[in-house]
């Protein structure tokens, strides 16, 4: 019960790696507040936590609703932990072709609202004497290939972001962390790319067919490993660290997939035979 007496916000919260992080949270004895502009999923979400987790319809793309979600947490009673989550697909076209509204669109829900969220909550956790915030990157924010380019730039942004206010807040005893997950099996580019019902479904399947052979783990992540990481930073376990990322992509980012594939050859084992 590491967040008995506490109270968490976490947006983008009525699915995915948000909802798997609220019910965690609450497991752990938190109160929490979510924010989603899925008012069913929210509503039903708070309706069966026992009492343990509200909802607030939340655009994050909207300063004045990220601003409202935190007032209403404070006003419950305090803010102690703020999980910048909410996001999706965004722009998929290439550099070269995507439009500037698409590119300022994706800049303004997956990297201005982890800003904003930053802004409104960071004041009052000030006046409490501290908290945590943490922020959802991504493995595509360290290199090509794992993303399309907007979202890449964005969460890119996002870790930039983190350390940067990491140092501007550690005076107020407040930690700033990040999280990069890896293939984690959730609807953001099914939902992006317009994927509904059977359709979606058959695609979930595909990628958790894909997903252990992606990796070195062999299984696809889960919204839970996600929220397990986010329940570490957030807590006072994690007391001493501020201003990092932790990663969580089944280790992905290890290296070449030769580093770990053994059906993979490289450039180094190909050279090799020509000793024979």
């Amino acid at each position: 019960m590491r967040y008995a007496g506490r109270r968490a916000v976490v947006t983008g919260g009525a699915s995915g790696i948000g909802k798997a992080t609220a019910e965690r949270l609450a497991s752990e004895g938190a109160e929490v507040w979510i924010g989603d502009i899925d008012v069913g999923g929210g509503e039903h979400i708070a309706q069966t936590s026992n009492g343990r987790i509200r909802f607030c319809r939340t655009d994050v793309c909207k300063v004045g609703d990220i601003e409202a979600l935190i007032v209403a947490a404070e006003a419950a009673g305090g803010i102690d932990l703020l999980f910048n989550n909410a996001g999706a697909g965004g722009a998929r076209e290439k550099i070269d072709a995507v439009s500037a509204d698409d590119w300022d669109q994706t800049m303004h829900l997956l990297l201005r609202s982890v800003a904003m969220g930053i802004r409104y909550a960071a004041p009052l956790m000030a006046a409490r004497g501290g908290g945590a915030i943490v922020n959802t990157s991504s493995i595509s924010a360290l290199g090509a290939g794992y993303a399309p380019t907007a979202y890449s730039v964005a969460k890119a942004g996002v870790l930039h972001l983190t350390k940067m206010a990491a140092a501007d807040l550690s005076r107020h005893n407040i930690r700033v962390n990040a999280i990069c997950p890896g293939f984690i099996t959730t609807n953001i580019f099914t939902s992006a790319i317009g994927l509904e019902g059977e359709g979606l479904q058959q695609a979930k399947a595909v990628v958790e067919g894909i997903a252990p052979t992606a990796q070195p783990m062999q299984r696809a992540g889960r919204p839970e490993d996600i929220a397990a990481a986010v329940a570490y930073l957030g807590s006072d376990d994690a007391s001493f660290v501020t201003g990092t990322h932790l990663l969580v992509d089944g280790g992905m980012t290890i290296g070449p997939r030769h580093s770990w594939d053994p059906a993979m050859p490289s450039l180094l084992s190909s050279l090799e035979a020509f000793r024979q």
